[in-house]
């Protein structure tokens, strides 16, 4: 029985560059794919307990003093400035880097207003603990007719 092989009369000379679409299809299985540059999104754990919410943020390698929270009724706000050192060695070269550099920000919208007075943040090893205590309702005037 013979063996079916393909000829290229000119050659190729990056046997990962394919010319044919049925070779392009599969191009990107023999070799890693780079992926888009994205800014990193903030992961966060909320618990709701009768009193209010508590929220773990993720966000190492930042100094608190470049971490903002804002609170608007329901809405809570964070924002951070990302900072990376790049020291760079005579005789090195950077092969890859994924560390983001920037402001990475997130919001969300809890299911009841929160009191922005007896709220509190803490930060420790990266992590982010917000508590949200719950704004108390205000019990319903009731209105005299005269």
């Amino acid at each position: 029985m013979s063996t079916i092989t393909r000829h290229t009369p000119f050659g190729v000379a990056d046997p990962f560059e394919a010319t044919d679409p049925l070779d392009q299809l599969f191009r990107g299985f023999f070799r890693p794919v780079e992926t888009a540059k994205r800014s990193p999104q903030l992961r966060m754990d909320v618990k709701e307990d009768a009193n209010g919410y508590c929220v773990y943020i993720d966000i190492p390698g930042v100094n608190k003093d470049e971490i903002q929270v804002s609170i608007d009724g329901n809405t809570v706000s964070i924002s951070a400035e990302v900072k990376k050192k790049t020291e760079q060695k005579e005789g090195e070269s950077i092969l890859r880097s994924e560390r983001y550099l920037g402001r990475v920000s997130r919001s969300f919208a809890l299911e009841n207003e929160i009191d922005e007075s007896a709220s509190s943040a803490r930060y420790q090893d990266g992590v982010l603990e917000l508590i949200l205590p719950k704004k108390v309702a205000e019990a319903a005037k009731r209105l005299t007719i005269q």
